[in-house]
């Protein structure tokens, strides 16, 4: 599957997004959790389109990751509740996109350098509970 420009834009400004996000949850700061949520959420917008989008932000399974992200992160913005803000916001995080971790980190192990890491032995029998049984091939 080919994508377009606008798509290659929102792959980057998501990418950009996430490591801002998880770059500021390391160091807690508000200035980088906020640019790395709305890198997050502009590169989303471009890559699945603005229907898509807010149809998948507003699924009826969905709602309670919704409230907590965005509640999360206002709280980030608007308050000086860092680490509240950033938990509430990880659970909405983890209830949103929680499905999409097995094909993120199976793609990841056929990353060089990312895969040999994710198969060293502490770590590989946490990555596989994340993704699922490994098939013996």
């Amino acid at each position: 599957m080919w994508l377009t420009e606008i798509q290659k834009i929102g792959v980057g400004l998501t990418g950009f997004g996430l490591f801002f996000f998880f770059i500021g949850i390391l160091i807690l700061d508000r200035g980088l959790l906020v640019i790395g949520n709305l890198l997050f959420l502009a590169g989303v917008t471009l890559v699945i389109g603005f229907s898509k989008t807010l149809t998948f932000f507003s699924r009826k399974q969905k709602w309670a990751g919704t409230a907590c992200f965005f509640v999360g992160f206002l709280i980030v913005l608007l308050s000086s509740w860092t680490i509240i803000g950033i938990l509430i916001e990880l659970f909405g995080f983890i209830n949103l996109f929680g499905d999409f971790f097995p094909v993120v980190i199976n793609f990841a192990r056929n990353l060089p350098g990312v895969g040999t890491v994710l198969s060293l032995p502490g770590i590989s029998q946490v990555v596989d509970k994340i993704a699922g049984r490994r098939l013996p091939v």
